[in-house]
């Protein structure tokens, strides 16, 4: 196995073992962080708790990253990287197995919590490990194919694991994720390569504006992850109320999940050569997907139809805002990952809250004009920002 010092970033063929470790190993990341999504009624049908209280599985795990994604990523900023991503995937596990024996929702919620900091560590370690294993004219293409692991645990995983917990009860599901993830030890420890350890770095003249133009990315960053999991959060909820069986639910976000595939695909093929143009398409394709859903529901036809669109733009979202926050080079790039991360999660579990509050109040077919609203501010701040988000990747 090399050492950090034995290779110098290169191509994305050249990076390809590195690249593949990675993938996998945000595939497992996203599939932990969204499982509850789709066994949500039937966890909260078991725990005897409310879908919206339910909900806050999401929250937890989504705070513990937002609090302690920065603090986590600056304290280890001198560790091997290798030897971080493994302990998160050792920490997916665990915290897995957690939740799968929980006798009541206080463990439940405690296993949870436990995977929310292994998460705060994982991606902030990830986004900045992509970066280093290419040079700077690959970067876009590089985490778009990381991302790719994260559309699959949409994809595959989250629908896959739904279908094992109807089938089999939600416990089951997250038994075989735990196992799942300790083979993904095994493949990182064997495929990537190591790279240097984050430090704090000297970002030199010019640092303000790139602080600002970093600080203006990281908060779009929120703002649209706020509005996808206003949404996102109870789909399986709006699912159900369009009188689609529960056995039905997995296959359809299985379908919902392939689609943002396209997404992952365009922001890939774009990215390194049209970033701005990049994602104002995607958020576009976003925000009519979910006015589309506002406007068909209860229509299960329509629903699915417009979630198809819904689906489609989402799927590049979490490339664009990575690689547009590594190209400010507003800080290094394991503080950067540190804040999308961060910022994603503030958005994810305060959505899980904006739209457990909806679905209290106003009610459940509210919830796609919520979330499409938040887009929209979304695309306003990329319009005006144009030095944030700027047309070409050298500008």
């Amino acid at each position: 196995m090399p050492h950090a010092s034995d290779r110098s970033p290169g191509s994305v063929r050249e990076a390809a073992g590195g690249l593949v470790a990675l993938t996998a190993a945000t595939f497992l990341a996203v599939t932990t962080e969204m499982l509850p999504v789709g066994l949500l009624p039937a966890i909260g049908h078991d725990m005897r708790v409310s879908d919206p209280v339910t909900g806050l599985l999401v929250t937890i795990y989504a705070f513990m990253v937002a609090v302690l994604a920065v603090p986590l990523t600056l304290s280890t900023s001198r560790f091997s990287r290798k030897g971080l991503l493994q302990a998160t995937l050792v920490a997916y596990t665990v915290s897995n197995l957690l939740v799968a024996v929980a006798p009541d929702f206080g463990v439940l919620a405690a296993g949870r919590a436990f995977g929310g900091i292994a998460h705060a560590l994982f991606f902030s370690v990830s986004i900045g490990y992509a970066s280093r294993l290419v040079a700077p004219a690959f970067t876009g293409r590089a985490l778009a194919l990381v991302t790719a692991g994260a559309a699959a645990g949409f994809v595959l995983g989250v629908p896959l694991s739904t279908s094992l917990g109807t089938a089999l009860g939600w416990r089951a599901a997250f038994g075989v994720l735990a196992g799942v993830c300790a083979i993904t030890v095994v493949i990182v420890a064997l495929l990537l390569p190591a790279v240097p350890g984050g430090g704090t770095g000297h970002l030199g003249e010019g640092a303000g504006a790139r602080r600002v133009r970093l600080a203006v990315v990281s908060t779009t960053n929120a703002v649209v992850y706020l509005g996808q999991f206003t949404v996102y959060t109870f789909v399986s909820v709006i699912l159900l109320a369009t009188g689609l069986p529960a056995a039905g639910v997995g296959p359809v976000l299985l379908g919902i999940g392939a689609v943002g595939l396209l997404g992952t695909w365009f922001a890939a093929a774009t990215l390194d050569r049209r970033p701005r143009a990049t994602v104002l398409t995607l958020l576009g394709a976003v925000t009519a997907g979910l006015v589309g859903v506002g406007l068909a529901f209860p229509a299960l036809a329509g629903v699915l139809a417009a979630a198809v669109v819904w689906g489609a733009g989402f799927g590049g979202v979490a490339s664009v805002f990575q690689t547009a926050a590594i190209r400010t080079r507003g800080a290094t790039p394991e503080v950067i990952g540190a804040l999308v991360n961060a910022t994603a999660n503030v958005g994810i579990g305060a959505g899980a809250a904006v739209g457990a509050a909806v679905l209290a109040g106003p009610g459940l077919g509210w919830l796609p004009f919520a979330g499409a609203a938040l887009i929209v501010v979304g695309l306003v701040i990329v319009l005006v920002a144009r030095r944030s988000f700027p047309s070409s990747p050298e500008a």
